[in-house]
């Protein structure tokens, strides 16, 4: 063999083992897991330990008048946005026509099992009426486990066979730590900026306001939740309601003995629409908002779901009186449709703590106006 051919075997072989090398070090990448797959919380204390630089702030404004009615005929320059006093340029303004990424979060929990039948029920109006023709939805099932149910999608088949499909699970509630995971997986959905359109990431949940298990609290979902820009919805499920739904109505006339009246519920006793209805009483949502996401070591204990709600410029509705699920989730999508976003990149903004928005509106007619955004967002220091 010559000295020519030697010399192309050589390297022949020389390039061989490096390219094999260098396929060895080539990183797969991660694996989304596999729909009904467990889904694993994302490290504990990340936000600690990084400082967080705040790029973009979307803001969803919803206005209405004094009848209530949603208002559609406000422009960019009607609107007025501080971020600790300071004013900011809106770099981007829409209504309603920016796509939505949903993920929709079902508590599966045997305690609602009397209101699955009507919760299958759903899909078509998570598709049709909140979703929308461009938008792209995800399903998550939660009780003592959290399941990923169906990846992100804009098959609208898909996302009701889905929910059609719910099981029954344990017994068990881990709300916080499934809000975790859907506020995760939305942070990784294309946002707009000034140069290109991209999504509103909302997180739709359909759950009773109890959590047991959880190893996230709530002060640290939605601190995150607020820096993805995440707007929280939530239609409350009602323990009670699905009491009465679940056993069979007694239709016998009820005689009460002359001179007495109806004692009160006793201990244990469950408690009727009415009286459930005043357990909310008047709090102040949003100074608990701002407080939850800054007392993130401290626990909420009471109205988790109104909380996350307020917090991220959302709304929860209950359904324990005249509304149902379905009716809930409708005027959720009509709301969504008809919200403005507002957008813009904080400028004389980037002290560590807290950081309140106000939204404001310039315009004569804004007494009769009422304004609902979220609060602000938390930056944590450099450690």
């Amino acid at each position: 063999m010559s000295r020519i051919a030697n010399a192309i075997l050589t390297l022949t072989a020389v390039l061989a083992l490096a390219g094999a090398a260098a396929r060895a070090q080539a990183p797969v990448g991660p694996l989304p897991p596999k729909p009904g797959a467990e889904v694993q919380l994302p490290p504990k204390d990340t936000q600690a330990k990084v400082k967080v630089q705040v790029t973009l702030v979307n803001t969803p404004v919803t206005v209405r008048d004094g009848r209530g009615e949603m208002v559609h005929n406000l422009e960019a320059r009607d609107f007025q946005v501080t971020d600790n006093g300071v004013r900011q340029q809106i770099s981007h303004f829409d209504l309603g026509g920016d796509p939505i990424s949903m993920v929709i979060l079902i508590e599966t929990s045997s305690r609602i099992e009397p209101l699955l039948p009507e919760i299958r029920k759903t899909g078509i109006l998570f598709t049709q009426t909140v979703m929308g023709p461009s938008g792209d939805a995800a399903v998550v099932g939660f009780n003592d486990s959290v399941d990923k149910l169906q990846d992100f999608t804009a098959n609208a088949d898909l996302i009701e066979n889905t929910i059609a499909h719910l099981g029954e699970g344990t017994s068990g509630s881990k709300l916080y730590d499934a809000m975790a995971v859907g506020v995760e997986m939305l942070s990784g959905r294309p946002q707009t900026t000034p140069d290109k359109p991209g999504r509103r990431r909302v997180l739709m949940i359909l759950s009773e306001a109890t959590d047991a298990g959880s190893e996230a609290r709530l002060g640290e979902v939605l601190r995150q939740a607020q820096l993805a820009n995440v707007t929280i919805y939530s239609v409350g499920l009602s323990t009670t309601r699905a009491e009465f739904q679940a056993k069979p109505k007694d239709t016998r006339p009820q005689i009460t003995p002359p001179g007495t009246f109806p004692l009160p519920p006793q201990p244990g006793v469950p408690q009727t629409p009415t009286s459930e209805e005043n357990r909310y009483g008047n709090i102040d949502l949003m100074a608990a908002a701002v407080w939850a996401v800054q007392h993130i070591h401290d626990q909420v204990k009471d109205h988790a779901l109104e909380v996350a709600a307020t917090a991220t410029g959302g709304e929860h509705l209950p359904t324990f009186k005249d509304r149902s699920i379905e009716k809930a989730i409708d005027e959720i999508g009509g709301e969504l449709h008809s919200q403005y976003t507002l957008s813009y990149t904080p400028k004389g903004a980037d002290t560590p703590g807290y950081h309140e928005i106000k939204v404001s509106i310039v315009r004569n007619d804004k007494k009769n106006l009422r304004v609902r955004a979220r609060p602000g967002y938390y930056l944590a220091p450099e450690s």
